[in-house]
């Protein structure tokens, strides 16, 4: 499996693609150009709204399989 999969596609405000891992991002805020604060302190500039970051961010979660759903399955007593 491709390590790209598990990563983000941004867009730089110059036009240039770049993957991100999204494990890393801490904030996203608009300012208004859309700024994204990681771990690390690096910021980045991006084309995308931050609702699209968000979706983003959020298949991302999905794929990796860090956000996970409640069981299913079953009841609890």
């Amino acid at each position: 499996m491709s390590v790209l999969k598990f990563m983000i596609t941004l867009t730089r405000l110059n036009g240039k693609s770049f993957t991100l891992n999204a494990l890393y991002i801490e904030t996203v805020e608009a300012f208004p150009d859309t700024t994204i604060l990681l771990t690390n302190g690096r910021r980045y500039v991006v084309k995308e709204t931050v609702d699209e970051v968000d979706s983003l961010t959020l298949t991302f979660f999905q794929k990796t399989n860090l956000l996970s759903l409640p069981h299913q399955g079953g009841s609890i007593s």
